[in-house]
């Protein structure tokens, strides 16, 4: 139904009329960017509606037409961010290289995203907290990370045929193994750093990180 004013009203929700169309596209894309940061920056409990449609330029009332809750809010974020490095995956193009180099390439994507994208890690533990619950809502997830597993595995198997790689390698294992190598690092940088007496985020520390998980993971695979 339509007000005075040219606008559609929903419930109690006052939206533009055109909030099917390509202006309601960008509006959400403002409201996902701006709640990535305020989820990263004060975590899924801290977080604020209010804060994110101030951060985000609109009225809080179309942040909830659009997402219903914080909740839903939380899964869209993830889903984004999930989004996000996949794609940047696929830019990879791992199946056109050669396997050892195709691990390599991995690895320090990896390693690089990571470092590029802190607030993927925050918003990973804030996940995690919660048991991954909005993961397991997600009708998306799944989809996302399958292609990852499957490039991975053709990898595998190219090298395992050219007999530079061992066999019988899981591959949701390695993929894994690579993710935490450089994961738990970043994610406990000031911890570790501050028990070890030394700066993990130097240049030099995070060159030698890189060094080390690459021939730790190639370590294990070749034959």
């Amino acid at each position: 139904m339509k007000t005075r004013t040219g606008m559609r009203k929903t419930s109690d929700v006052v939206v533009p009329a055109d909030s099917g169309g390509r202006n309601a596209a960008r509006t959400q894309l403002v409201i996902i960017a701006a709640a990535t940061e305020e989820f990263a920056t004060l975590g899924l409990g801290g977080a604020r509606i209010d804060a994110i449609a101030r951060r985000a330029g609109i009225n809080k009332r179309l942040l909830y037409y659009y997402f219903g809750n914080k909740e839903d809010l939380f899964q869209a974020v993830l889903e984004r961010a999930y989004e996000g490095i996949r794609s940047a995956e696929r830019e990879l193009h791992l199946g056109e290289l050669e396997p050892v180099e195709a691990i390599r390439r991995l690895i320090s994507f990896t390693w690089n995203y990571y470092i590029e994208h802190p607030e993927f890690i925050s918003l990973l533990n804030s996940e995690n907290q919660v048991r991954a619950l909005h993961l397991l809502n997600s009708k998306n997830i799944q989809a996302l990370n399958s292609p990852l597993i499957q490039m991975l595995d053709e990898v595998l198997e190219r090298g395992r045929r050219a007999r530079l790689f061992r066999s019988g390698v899981d591959t949701v294992q390695l993929y894994i193994s690579i993710a935490a190598l450089s994961y738990f690092y970043l994610s406990n940088q000031h911890t570790l750093s501050a028990i070890f007496g030394r700066d993990l985020r130097r240049p030099k520390a995070e060159a030698e990180r890189l060094s080390h998980v690459t021939e730790l993971v190639l370590g294990y695979l070749l034959r």
